[in-house]
């Protein structure tokens, strides 16, 4: 892969509305380049017949069954509640 000059590196910098100093844009040049590389690498690797993933470690059984199931009765719910008003929780005013 051609190596990424402090040219590009200043016009995608300016695509991307970020200002960088010459010395910036020819500090990142070589380090773009090698990121470039990996990724090339990296698509170059026969996959044929692997499964993606959606986690790095397989997970099992995490989730139950989603199952309807009657609802909390009002007294339980309200039972914690610092002030309750007419089965309602009743809370500070937050809009004048």
């Amino acid at each position: 892969m051609p190596a990424v000059s402090p040219a590009e590196v200043a016009a995608l910098a300016h695509l991307a509305r970020l200002e960088l100093t010459d010395d910036a844009c020819a500090t990142l040049a070589p380090e773009l380049t090698a990121i470039l590389d990996h990724v090339a690498q990296l698509a170059s690797v026969d996959v044929t017949g692997i499964e993606p993933m959606t986690h790095a470690v397989v997970t099992t059984g995490g989730l139950r069954d989603d199952v309807a199931r009657p609802p909390l009765p009002i007294a339980d719910a309200l039972g914690g509640a610092a002030a309750t008003r007419d089965g309602y929780f009743e809370v500070p005013a937050v809009i004048e």
